[in-house]
């Protein structure tokens, strides 16, 4: 989009990601409409500039782009309940963290009622949660996922990419809604599991003064939004079950090579996974 072209934007949900996107938006000038479902955080988006006014279901008509940033069953509800307010020109983006429950019965709202959808994940955010804590740089550079209704429409990419460059994603992948969830379960939903397993260990309790940087890496994202997360790990219920039967043999592996002294072998598995995320990742340091 052109530097001086201004948009109207929606924001469903005014937590972390909402709350920052709202922030990203204002800060390049353009009009934001907010809603969440709870008054107070609506208020308090509008009373500190924010946002500029709140959404309202009529409102929703004026808008360019609505970004839903609510939990997936809270995000289908809205669009839903929402679709028939919608301009034929808006385009609307979730931002869930998984894409087959939330696209299946959003591409099939757009299509009654005449609006456009595109799936989005953008991969940001942190252990905190809520309003307070978004920040207008939330975006900077991070890598944003998209589920558009067809592959060949260059022109929608297009116009997504050009409607979400205020945000400040560094990068976007376009995939099916079921290869996203697939990967995330992998890279994401997995790690979460691991994490919060890792630290109920009953020696976190007396780690302090030997722990460096593994552990600070391993246990990062044990702090936590318990009830989003559960509804993500059950919304991706069949891929995660897969990424944790795979990781709860590798882990019987190594603690059956340890338990007796196997030496030759233990160091195997090792090597095995030195040269996979050698493999894997190659040199970049970034990668994670």
């Amino acid at each position: 989009m052109e530097r001086n072209e201004r948009i109207t934007v929606g924001i469903v949900g005014l937590g972390l990601i909402g709350g920052s996107l709202a922030k990203a938006y204002r800060k390049e000038g353009h009009c934001v409409l907010g809603y969440d479902a709870d008054p107070t955080v609506t208020g308090f988006a509008k009373l500190s500039g924010i946002i500029s006014e709140e959404l309202t279901p009529e409102g929703s008509k004026v808008c360019d782009l609505i970004l839903v940033a609510v939990y997936p069953a809270a995000a289908v509800k809205y669009i839903e309940e929402n679709g028939k307010y919608f301009s034929p020109d808006t385009l609307v983006i979730d931002c869930c963290g998984t894409k087959t429950s939330v696209c299946d019965p959003a591409f099939r709202a757009a299509e009654k009622y005449g609006f456009t959808f595109v799936g989005g994940h953008p991969m940001a955010g942190t252990h905190n949660s809520g309003i307070k804590f978004s920040s207008e740089d939330m975006f900077k550079g991070a890598p944003m996922a998209l589920v558009p209704p067809s592959f060949n429409d260059i022109e929608l990419l297009e116009k997504v990419k050009r409607l979400l460059d205020p945000a400040g994603f560094g990068s976007y992948s376009v995939c099916t809604a079921e290869e996203h969830d697939r990967k995330i379960a992998f890279t994401s939903q997995l790690a979460h599991i691991v994490s919060g397993a890792y630290i109920k260990s009953p020696t976190a309790e007396f780690h302090k003064g030997l722990s460096a940087g593994s552990y600070r890496d391993m246990t990062r994202v044990a702090w936590l939004n318990p009830d989003m997360w559960t509804e993500l790990f059950l919304d991706n219920g069949e891929n995660l079950t897969f990424e944790l039967d795979e990781l709860i043999d590798n882990l019987k592996n190594y603690r059956d090579a340890i338990a007796e002294g196997d030496r030759e072998n233990l160091r195997r598995l090792l090597d095995e996974g030195r040269r996979r995320k050698e493999r894997v990742d190659g040199n970049d340091k970034n990668q994670s």
